[in-house]
């Protein structure tokens, strides 16, 4: 049988000292180079930390460390924009992006207004690591940490608001105060995070009270239209009325003045007259005798004149035609 199968003898190279010496050191060159060179990006910040003890940070770029161990990297991203979800969590962004609601985010959002009500509120934080030794060394957990604080802050700030004021009229009040209070919030507990925008996504009654509270909303919505409306007229109509009443009063200030005028003018006149006369009365006599006939003749049609030293009958005048007319 054993002629039936061939030789397995095989013999290793033979590989000399001086090569096996330039490979061992080639590997911790290797090593040494892949564990002390790191690269650090536009948006991070790189914190060294020295046997777990911070030494300092490194801006984005090339940069080297201490080997093996000695030295470690956490890369933190100071410039970029981070967003934490309340009420709702996304799960599939996009075009048509897909939210999905669990027990958890459930529990975040219910929470009671100050008038005693029941409100479900949804927001969404935007912020940014600007202390990156405090957002690793100074809290544990800063992510569980700043979602607890984001909790409190906002049923804090509902809690002081009722319920009208969370759904409708007071969302923007509400997500500002909301933002200084958390701000001030991280501030205080030194977790090196800036709060940029706290926006309330979405904000509504419980689903067994959404088609009453709807209702009553469409009515006040409604008050508030006719209360508009009506101060739309009074602002029209009240202006109009004011315009007419003055334009009525220096009217009958100009028609007053006109008279007044008027008068002032006849009186002058008559006095002036008056003095003529004073002067001499048979000739002013005459002349207004004369300047009142000059406006009378002229508006008679037909005139018959006497002379008034005539003492004889009436002569015979052919009034056939001023009779008939």
């Amino acid at each position: 049988m054993k002629g039936d199968f061939p030789s397995l003898d095989f013999k290793l190279p033979k590989i000399s000292p001086g090569v096996i010496k330039i490979i061992v050191a080639a590997v911790v060159v290797i090593i040494l180079f892949a564990t002390s060179v790191y690269q650090i990006g536009a948006d991070e910040v790189g914190v060294i930390l020295r046997f777990g003890k911070f030494v300092r940070t490194t801006d984005p770029g090339l940069h080297f460390k201490l080997p093996l161990g000695i030295e470690s990297l956490d890369k933190v991203p100071v410039q970029k924009q981070l967003k934490m979800e309340f009420g709702f969590r996304t799960e599939l962004p996009g075009i048509r992006t897909q939210y999905r609601v669990t027990p958890e985010s459930t529990r975040e959002s219910v929470m009671l207004t100050g008038d005693l009500n029941v409100a479900v509120v949804e927001w969404i934080v935007q912020y940014k690591i600007n202390d990156p030794y405090k957002y690793l060394f100074k809290i544990r957990d800063v992510d569980s940490t700043f979602r607890y604080m984001n909790e409190a802050v906002v049923k804090k700030v509902v809690g002081d608001s009722s319920v009208d004021e969370v759904i409708t009229i007071g969302r923007t009040r509400i997500a500002m105060e909301a933002k200084k209070e958390l701000q001030a919030l991280c501030d205080l507990y030194e977790i090196g995070i800036e709060v940029n925008q706290l926006i309330l996504q979405d904000s509504n009654p419980p689903e067994p009270v959404k088609a009453s509270f709807n209702e009553v909303n469409e009515s006040l919505q409604e008050k508030e239209r006719k209360i508009n409306e009506a101060k739309a007229e009074y602002n029209k109509e009240i202006p109009k009325a004011r315009g007419e009443a003055e334009q009525m009063i220096r009217g009958a200030e100009g028609y007053a003045m006109e008279r007044v005028n008027n008068a002032q003018g006849d009186a002058s006149r008559f006095t002036a007259i008056y003095r003529e006369y004073a002067r001499a009365p048979l000739v002013t006599r005459k002349r207004l005798y004369l300047e009142a006939i000059n406006k009378i003749l002229p508006k008679i049609s037909k005139k018959i004149i006497f002379d008034e030293k005539m003492k004889n009958v009436l002569p015979l005048l052919n009034l056939g035609d001023e009779v008939k007319k």
